[in-house]
């Protein structure tokens, strides 16, 4: 790994964001941490102290930036523009290059109050911090690029909420995400009317982000890679049959990584009505919806990039989002299902007779999955369903050739790995009532096995 004494961030931090110091917690004691993400940017050698000091404590990082920022960001929250937002409970304290030489961001999410944090207190339940682990580690196994659950450090608070049993238990988490700059980044600068400021944070996620030169139309090359990177994003969560819960403009990643996890769930059966929210009354953010609700936060996107390109030649790149959607959902459909892609007019087929089988909700969607993994049907206990209701998967499944193999253990399990509510509920009553850890990483080693079965491409 190559250190520089500031990482790009120090660039833009004048405009984007407001140094900050992490709250003074009563204890600090490490209940998480992903040795394989730390890896990858050269900090799985810390000793668990050692860990603590950086992740809980925020000693800063050798070479790198002296103290945390908050960044300052508008965003459309359920399709109403708040400018009162930003970090109000979490930070950038540092950026590290990973295995791939892409720069990437540690941030927090229960770190303190910041200057955006409003009325709210700037911490983070231990429910919602393990809740993000596993989001985050079983959206990686099914495929999704999503940031990474890098540490979970529990402090010793009390804290009330209006929503949950209270008081309950206090964490600090820490991410790791290909970048924290959002939509709602671009949004604020629009709002403010600062257009050489707007170029500069252009210029910064092509650069540093993309890895290319920024050229004559900036704006045009980010568009494009958002385009790309979202409409790919919002696939793979259909596919994973994962609902994010809240699709606002501040919550959407510009390098088309999914992060930030509040009310996520995944559905078991394919139900296009599914929210994850329960103020969600109006299914604004259901499952069958987040295309359309990504398209729109793109959208806003290019109405801020207007300070720097005109509508004529960004509204081209925007029109593409629908085509590369479908083109993105045949693709993780048939990756999730572990065969090879043929022709468009057979990839689509194929993909809406999966649609309307897994719609009579006779089986689950990771159940159909599991038993259908490399395009043939195993024997098993769901046998008549799939007979009344599989018939033309079947049939068009003949054409494809598997594109990996099944001889990993996990396909030999009776079960396959899911994650829906109720287990979500029972990991944290155990942590809750016995402080009983156990489920959760015994959970977490299953669906890291579940995705080495899948065989995902590094």
């Amino acid at each position: 790994m190559t250190s520089i004494p500031q990482p790009p961030i120090h660039t833009i931090a004048d405009f984007l964001a407001d140094p900050v110091a992490a709250a003074d917690f009563p204890h600090a004691t490490l209940r998480f941490r992903n040795d394989r993400a730390a890896a990858s940017v050269g900090l799985a050698g810390l000793s668990d102290a050692e860990w603590v000091e950086k992740f809980g404590r925020f000693e800063p990082l050798a070479d790198n930036l002296p103290q945390p920022l908050a960044l300052r960001y508008h965003g459309h929250q359920f399709r109403s523009y708040n400018p009162d937002i930003g970090d109000g409970r979490g930070f950038t304290f540092a950026q590290l290059r990973d295995v791939r030489g892409r720069w990437l961001d540690l941030g927090t999410k229960g770190s303190g109050t910041t200057p955006y944090s409003r009325f709210g207190d700037g911490r983070l339940t231990l429910k919602g911090g393990m809740r993000e682990i596993l989001a985050t580690e079983m959206l990686e196994a099914l495929g999704v690029n999503t940031s990474k659950s890098f540490s979970l450090i529990e402090t010793g608070e009390a804290l009330h909420r209006g929503d949950e049993p209270s008081p309950t238990r206090a964490s600090v988490l820490v991410r790791l995400s290909h970048g924290h700059i959002r939509i709602g980044s671009f949004q604020r600068l629009n709002t403010l009317d600062r257009a050489e400021e707007m170029e500069r944070l252009t210029r910064y996620v092509v650069e540093h982000l993309y890895g290319e030169t920024p050229g004559d139309e900036p704006a045009l090359q980010l568009l494009e890679h958002v385009v790309q990177r979202t409409a790919r994003l919002a696939a793979s969560y259909m596919a994973a049959g994962f609902v994010h819960g809240v699709l606002n403009s501040d919550n959407i990643n510009v390098t088309g990584e999914s992060f930030d996890y509040g009310p996520w769930r995944f559905t078991p059966f394919w139900d296009p009505e599914f929210t994850a929210a329960y103020f969600d009354h109006q299914g604004l953010y259901a499952f069958g919806r987040q295309a359309q609700a990504i398209h729109w936060d793109v959208v806003q996107l290019a109405i801020a990039l207007t300070k720097l390109a005109s509508i004529d030649a960004l509204a081209p790149i925007l029109d593409t989002f629908p085509q590369v959607y479908e083109d993105a959902y045949s693709g993780a459909m048939l990756a999730r299902l572990g065969v090879q892609p043929r022709s468009d007019a057979d990839d689509l087929a194929l993909v809406q007779a999966i649609e309307q089988a897994l719609a009579t909700r006779t089986v689950g969607i990771d159940r159909f999955f599991f038993d259908w993994s490399g395009g043939t049907r195993r024997p098993g206990p769901y046998d008549t369903r799939y007979a009344h209701h599989f018939g033309p998967v079947e049939t068009l499944l003949t054409r494809y050739q598997p594109a990996r193999t099944t001889d990993h253990p996990y396909w030999s399990d009776a079960e396959p790995c899911s994650m829906h509510i109720e287990e979500v509920e029972a990991i944290w009553s155990a942590i809750d009532t016995s402080d009983d850890w156990s489920l959760l990483h015994n959970k977490v080693a299953a669906i890291r096995r579940m995705g080495e079965a899948h065989q995902w491409p590094k």
